[in-house]
């Protein structure tokens, strides 16, 4: 039986291990959102620095100036599962007619939700939309630097197909059915999840495509978890 989702709601997935110094700011671009009907589930890692805190914090303090009956969950799990184990977490846990990914040290642009929701609902055949983003290093936050290698419309199954990847993870929102359907990223390939997740929604016949506007910006710093495998992430 399918599950029971609530039209257009966006359940934005925030994943965090030990980001306790960027976290505030993740948080305040989804309350700063145009885009009013949303619900955050951070889902925290076992973090081991103040991420919890911190967050709890937050919420605390700007509960009080969420639009409408706005919720956030924060859910902190009682070990280590890996990146794979926490998103599927929050996505189960999700809602939402619509999931929105968003990674703990990133953070939105104000219009990011608005303008996926309404390209999914005037493009009923798309099951996934990313968008183009800034990278920016924490050293200098004012020199963002225009990714090159995201692709668009036929292009995105040409990549994917030769094993190439060209969708930003954290800038994904798919239709909470999608996930229903093929489920999250599995276990089993450490460091290109988000890769797997879009490659097996491809190979379920779903149509994928990027946003050409910038309406994310990711953050590099040498704690990254993406540094582990890549030096910068296709900029």
């Amino acid at each position: 039986m399918a599950k029971q989702r609530i039209e257009g709601l966006v359940s934005v997935v925030i994943t965090n291990f030990n980001r306790a110094a960027y976290i505030r700011e993740c948080l305040d671009s989804i309350l700063q959102q145009t885009y009013e009907n949303w619900e955050i589930v951070l889902i925290d890692d076992a973090s081991t620095d103040q991420s919890v805190e911190v967050a709890r914090e937050w919420l605390e303090q700007n509960e009080r100036f969420f639009p409408g009956d706005n919720q956030v969950l924060i859910h902190a799990l009682p070990r280590n599962v890996g990146f794979a184990g926490a998103i599927n977490c929050g996505h189960y846990m999700s809602r939402g007619e619509f999931i929105a990914n968003q990674d703990s040290d990133d953070f939105s642009h104000v219009l990011r939700l608005s303008r996926q929701v309404e390209y999914l609902k005037s493009h009923p055949q798309i099951d996934l939309v990313g968008t183009n983003y800034y990278a920016f290093s924490s050293d200098h936050p004012e020199k963002k630097e225009l990714a090159t290698w995201i692709k668009y419309g036929d292009d995105i199954r040409k990549v994917y197909g030769k094993g190439g990847h060209c969708v930003c993870h954290g800038t994904c929102m798919f239709r909470g059915r999608l996930f229903d359907q093929v489920g999250g990223p599995t276990r089993r390939i450490d460091g290109a999840e988000d890769y797997e997740f879009i490659a097996k929604a491809l190979n379920a016949r779903a149509d994928v495509n990027n946003i050409a506007e910038a309406l994310y910006y990711y953050r590099i710093h040498a704690e990254q978890r993406s540094a582990h495998y890549y030096r910068k992430k296709g900029v």
